[in-house]
């Protein structure tokens, strides 16, 4: 529901509607014009570019951990394109997710002592972190050096539960995610009381060029609910992570 809510797609609706019953009520007819606007400018690469260039822009360097490079990485998953049949079935995979694991086996063959935990379930029986786990030993990673934690569903819950596991990664690690997502990622493992390396997968921010970038698209429409979707999701971790936050809150649900 909260990524129905942020969708620029949900607020171009909402605008149709507004100017269609605001009858003589000109203020309720130009703001439903407003929203209108606003939701179709989030829907052209400018303005979605714009949006994941303002997030992935918080992720760290990773220079700050070159004194002491972890020999540890933590992946977290990217989801599935469909239900996968079994733990083999490595095709279900989302692209973000593979693109998270390969830049960490990238890492992990400069360090033959690494050892790389995948986290996250996903929504479906077969774990999301096992079909990871597998494409990673089909792509030469011995399996003693493999862990998966089988449950989050949830960044904050891939951290928490990473942490709650009967071996739990070292304090400093590589956590490895995209661009778009680190932010938030090292709020929860920070939270969890860990001290992240970040090591950034991917970035899908795109350079201005032709008069495409300025029409609207449904890529930019993914982007901007994809940001938007982080910008949310930052905030409600920076007030869950808060030491004012009561302890038995939760944080947004946010993937």
């Amino acid at each position: 529901m909260i990524d129905y809510a942020l969708s620029p797609l949900t607020w171009l609706l909402v605008g149709v509607l507004v100017h269609a019953l605001a009858g003589r009520r000109r203020w309720l007819a130009q703001a439903g014009a407003a929203l209108m606007l606003a939701a179709t400018v989030l829907m052209t690469p400018l303005a979605a570019n714009l949006l994941v260039h303002a997030v992935e822009s918080r992720a760290p360097s990773p220079q700050a951990c070159a004194a002491a490079t972890p020999d540890y990485l933590v992946v977290l998953a990217g989801g599935v394109e469909r239900e996968p049949a079994n733990a083999a079935d490595v095709g279900a995979l989302a692209a973000v997710g593979v693109r998270r694991l390969e830049a960490a086996i990238e890492r992990f063959r400069h360090a033959p002592r690494a050892r790389l935990l995948i986290v996250g379930r996903g929504n479906y029986a077969v774990p999301e972190s096992e079909l990871l786990a597998h494409l990673a030993r089909d792509l030469g990673v011995p399996a003693e050096a493999i862990r998966t934690e089988r449950a989050s569903t949830t960044t904050w819950q891939n951290a928490r539960y990473a942490a709650a596991l009967d071996a739990p990664p070292p304090q400093r690690f590589w956590l490895v995610t995209s661009a778009l997502h680190m932010a938030r990622a090292l709020i929860a493992f920070r939270s969890a009381g860990f001290d992240p390396c970040p090591l950034v997968s991917d970035s899908v921010y795109a350079a201005p060029g032709g008069i495409g970038y300025f029409l609207p698209r449904t890529s930019a429409l993914r982007k901007s609910e994809t940001a938007l979707h982080e910008i949310v999701g930052g905030a409600a971790y920076r007030l869950r992570a808060s030491p004012h936050a009561h302890r038995g809150a939760h944080p947004a649900e946010l993937p």
